[in-house]
């Protein structure tokens, strides 16, 4: 469609497919996006998470790795990111974890705003603290992804905010191309063309 700039997979999304192929799946990604790919790891112990990324990091060129923000996940960022290896910071609920992980050397950090909204806090302030925390500190080049995106209207808020990348499911992606009245106007169009062609 000419409007994809990149893909982020989760253990959970990818458990859905048959092969149950990790690496293979990803490679297939990697070969029809040109942008960013975030993959997540699945150790939990800094040295696990780091051999994990390493590996993960390998399959293709464009691929980032998904860290979430622990303790952990925090002091493995700043080993990979001193190898130029990029990091997706993920799982951040608060902009104090957000900011950690821009220190840590993330490329990216997740904000998930649908989880926050369904837990009665507000997803997108937390993008909106994000950026402004980070506009304070330039030397810190992280770039803020809105995830977890339930409807149209997060992605225009988080737009609206200035996130620099929204992660939007393939279902909310079809509400946004889809409007009633698009629908209405091009039947119009139609049919106003068919009785001017009949005469």
């Amino acid at each position: 469609m000419g409007i994809i700039s990149g893909v982020t997979t989760n253990p959970s999304l990818l458990s859905k497919e048959a092969t149950g192929d990790y690496e293979a799946v990803t490679r297939k990604i990697c070969g029809i996006i040109d942008g960013p790919v975030s993959v997540e790891v699945l150790s939990e112990d800094v040295d696990g998470i780091v051999k994990e990324a390493r590996a993960k990091a390998a399959w293709a060129p464009n691929v980032n790795v998904k860290i979430p923000i622990t303790p952990a996940g925090l002091e493995a960022t700043s080993v990979l990111a001193e190898e130029n290896i990029k990091v997706n910071m993920t799982l951040c609920f608060s902009a104090n974890q957000a900011l950690l992980g821009a220190l840590a050397g993330a490329t990216y950090v997740s904000i998930f705003v649908g989880r926050l909204d369904d837990a009665g806090q507000d997803g997108l302030q937390v993008v909106e603290d994000t950026l402004t925390i980070l506009d304070n500190y330039p030397e810190l080049d992280a770039q803020v992804i809105a995830a977890s995106i339930r409807h149209p209207l997060h992605v225009t808020y988080a737009a609206m905010a200035g996130a620099d990348i929204a992660t939007v499911p393939h279902a909310v992606l079809m509400q946004m191309i889809q409007h009633p009245m698009t629908d209405v106007g091009i039947k119009r169009f139609l049919d106003d063309w068919k009785k001017v062609s009949q005469k």
